[in-house]
């Protein structure tokens, strides 16, 4: 059944992620478990790893058929009418269909046009231990081929159930979608989120969501699946929403241009992961991302700041005086827009 079809249109639930029997990947033969280095894991993988764009987004995905079908986070693909995926070979290609999906897990498996690529091998999640070795691969802040290796910290359960693997390897926006590699060079996590409140806070889904959603795919065309994500993205929207805010310039006395930048930077790239959040229906996931993102700028403006600082902090407090994910997100994103507008505008004297 296609996740978003008939009258289950605005609940999004994907009834084969969240229902069916997830079956267990077997593990390998214990001949073949030999342990890989950092730089043998990534020479493997990386003809595999793929960058994918959209108006809004870039994000980071893998093939995992020769045929074309590559697997990403779902927020990675819900951020205009058309997704453009770069291969290692430097072709350029779209996103024709839209495979399979879940919202609960934010996992999305597409399709391009290709033939013959490589593809990485799927390894067992559920044998992961806290203390394995692991590599992630992505293309955080749009530096390609990014290599990092880490630990699993730990197994946390979230919403309901929902399992994913915590991981000291760095994950940074745009990496969002990428590979979470065991030591055998098998894939056994998607890098899915990054808690900002901490450090090397980093989050992975793991793969054993992914497998029944290869299992039982139901293609739908993409400009389809575009269409029906901002017809939902519609109905989402809030009926009211407050007014950015207009600053004087005044609020930006004590905040030197280095502060400046700072604001616009780590704002920037909180919409960046949080919009395609928002439209994807998960409101809920944007608020907890703008509302992180404030508390590090807080903490990583100059006291002298003061201006920002503080209208950052009342954002957040008229956000937790609400219980609507949808005004929370909005409360936050009128905040981050009012400062960009205020910077924006100081830049122009």
């Amino acid at each position: 059944m296609w996740w978003m079809r008939g009258p289950i249109l605005l609940v999004l639930p994907l009834a084969i992620a969240a229902c069916a029997h997830t079956p267990k990947a077997q593990p390998a033969p214990a001949s073949a478990q030999v342990s890989l280095t950092p730089a043998q894991i990534a020479a493997s993988a990386l003809p595999a790893v793929v960058t994918m764009r959209t108006d809004q987004s870039l994000g980071t995905g893998f093939v995992v058929r020769p045929d074309g079908w590559i697997a990403t986070n779902l927020h990675v693909v819900v951020g205009g009418p058309r997704v453009k995926v770069t291969l290692r070979d430097g072709r350029d290609l779209d996103v024709v269909e839209v495979l399979n999906a879940s919202t609960n897990y934010d996992l999305a498996l597409v399709r391009v046009e290709a033939k013959g690529l490589p593809a990485l091998k799927l390894g067992d999640s559920d044998a992961m231990r806290p203390g394995d070795s692991v590599v992630a691969i992505g293309n955080p802040m749009g530096l390609e081929d990014t290599v990092s290796n880490g630990l699993v910290s730990g197994r946390r359960k979230v919403d309901s159930g929902f399992e994913v693997l915590q991981v000291s390897a760095p994950i940074s926006p745009g990496s969002s979608g990428g590979p979470l590699i065991n030591d055998r060079g098998e894939v056994i996590g998607i890098a899915t989120r990054v808690l900002t409140q901490g450090q090397n806070l980093n989050f992975a889904v793991p793969i054993r969501y992914l497998l029944p959603m290869m299992k039982q795919p139901d293609p739908m065309p993409f400009k389809q699946f575009a269409a029906l994500i901002a017809q939902i993205a519609q109905e989402h929207q809030p009926k009211q929403r407050a007014s950015v805010p207009h600053h004087p310039l005044s609020i930006l006395d004590g905040c030197s241009q280095d502060a400046q930048r700072l604001v616009v930077k780590m704002i920037g790239d909180a919409i960046e992961v949080g919009a395609p959040l928002y439209n994807a229906g998960n409101a809920d996931g944007c608020y907890h991302v703008y509302d992180g993102a404030a508390s590090d700028l807080e903490r990583k403006l100059p006291p002298a700041c003061k201006g920002p600082i503080k209208a950052l902090a009342d954002a957040q407090k008229r956000a937790g005086a609400m219980s609507n994910p949808d005004g929370q997100a909005w409360a936050m994103r009128d905040a981050f827009d009012g400062l960009l507008e205020v910077i924006a505008r100081k830049q122009e004297q």
